[in-house]
């Protein structure tokens, strides 16, 4: 990720997984060490950021390519896309306002290479993603899994434990 600032980390599931829920266990874990925290998170939907009726909706559809709204507690970026193909990571991180950031996080994005944390529940029937994916460091599961030595393996029900991992072994702090 040539355009990756600050250390970026993967979070790599099948649908259902429950990777939403274990960032939001982990940020404000990774906050309290000190850690200011991105997100990225891929979604294979056409989402509205804005509704219909809003300023903001209307002056995109009247052909604005770029919206933004700013307040005195946040900025929102709205950007159509001229072309509908699917986004590529290192491409929107150009995008990302990382100056004020010590690490990015990024939900989905499983078939990019970096560094990613595989999460797995063997109760849901998928396969493994990191045989086929030498960019997984880490496999996070409910229960203990044979997974070769080369990999961390952690318990997904634990997210201090994953917290610790990311804070001490992929980033290296103490």
């Amino acid at each position: 990720m040539k355009n990756a600032k600050v250390p970026i980390l993967g979070f790599a599931a099948h649908s259902g997984t429950g990777k939403t829920t274990l960032l939001t266990q982990l940020i404000p874990t990774l906050k309290q060490d000190g850690l200011r925290i991105g997100l990225i998170k891929h979604s294979h939907h056409n989402f509205q950021i804005d509704q219909p009726g809003k300023d903001s909706f209307r002056l995109r559809e009247a052909g604005a390519s770029a919206v933004m709204l700013v307040s005195s507690h946040r900025r929102a970026i709205i950007t159509e896309f001229s072309t509908i193909t699917e986004p590529l990571l290192n491409e929107q991180l150009l995008a990302f306002d990382q100056s004020e950031l010590d690490l990015i996080l990024v939900e989905g994005f499983k078939a990019t290479q970096f560094p990613k944390i595989e999460l797995h529940r063997p109760s849901h029937n998928m396969s493994l993603l990191y045989p086929n994916d030498p960019s997984i460091i880490a496999v996070a599961s409910d229960i203990p899994l044979s997974i070769p030595s080369t990999l961390v393996q952690l318990d997904l029900n634990q997210p201090g434990q994953i917290a610790q991992f990311i804070t001490q072994q992929f980033m290296g702090l103490t």
